[in-house]
């Protein structure tokens, strides 16, 4: 991953796609699409509830802390597998497994 790449473009900025198929225990290729789609969403998410952008997570901890990256995890393979609306899923703002990972981070 490239870190000179635009925030909010269409690349991934820190997951990589065989951290989430592992992740989400996913075997094939024929998702990959898909997978690449969710972790740009993820990122974008964690960044707004982080109230940061990207350059500054790495401008002070100079990577993204694994704490954000596992977060990421979750939320990717929460949106993997909630892909329809109509689902019932937990309506609470943020999963508390994913707020308890980046409320260090947030910019209040």
């Amino acid at each position: 991953m490239n870190n000179n790449q635009e925030e909010g473009g269409n690349q991934m900025l820190w997951t990589e796609l065989s951290y989430v198929k592992e992740h989400s225990r996913i075997c094939t290729d024929c998702e990959d699409a898909v997978l690449e789609l969710y972790a740009i969403s993820a990122e974008q998410a964690i960044l707004n509830i982080l109230n940061r952008p990207y350059e500054d997570i790495i401008g002070q901890y100079g990577d993204v802390p694994a704490p954000i990256r596992h977060a990421t995890l979750l939320l990717i393979d929460n949106f993997y597998e909630h892909r329809s609306p109509g689902e019932k899923i937990s309506l609470s703002a943020v999963p508390y497994n994913i707020d308890i990972l980046v409320k260090p981070y947030m910019n209040l």
